[in-house]
């Protein structure tokens, strides 16, 4: 069973900073694409940031120069590093990871249970 955990939500003051991770466990032989993901009250759950496994990184526009994603392959987490937060940025955050449980298994998409981001003075 594999299991997707985020932690290093909260609050934080406009201009602030916070740091996600996010960890998977369980039986995992191979993780893909890991991601960020985010969902605002009333609105779509939309892509954030994701890395692939050589390192490749896509933001969308909003958070290019703000946001960082990084991952650590051999502890299977990815991080979201958020420098100058935005009212805008508030949502809940989810980790999702592209991965194979098995060496000859399909690739199946998992995700976390999210975390609370709130930017506000």
């Amino acid at each position: 069973q594999v299991q997707l955990v985020e932690s290093g939500g909260g609050l934080a003051q406009p201009g602030g900073s916070l740091r996600l991770s996010c960890l998977a466990s369980g039986s995992i032989f191979r993780i893909y694409v890991m991601a960020w993901y985010r969902q605002a009250p009333g609105k779509q759950r939309d892509m954030v940031a994701g890395i692939t496994t050589d390192g490749t990184t896509d933001y969308i526009e909003t958070v290019k120069g703000r946001f960082t994603i990084s991952r650590d392959i051999a502890k299977n987490t990815v991080y979201l590093q958020m420098n100058s937060l935005k009212p805008e940025d508030t949502a809940v955050y989810y980790c999702k990871a592209q991965l194979q449980v098995t060496a000859t298994g399909q690739t199946y998409t998992y995700w976390g249970q999210g975390t609370q981001v709130t930017v506000s003075a």
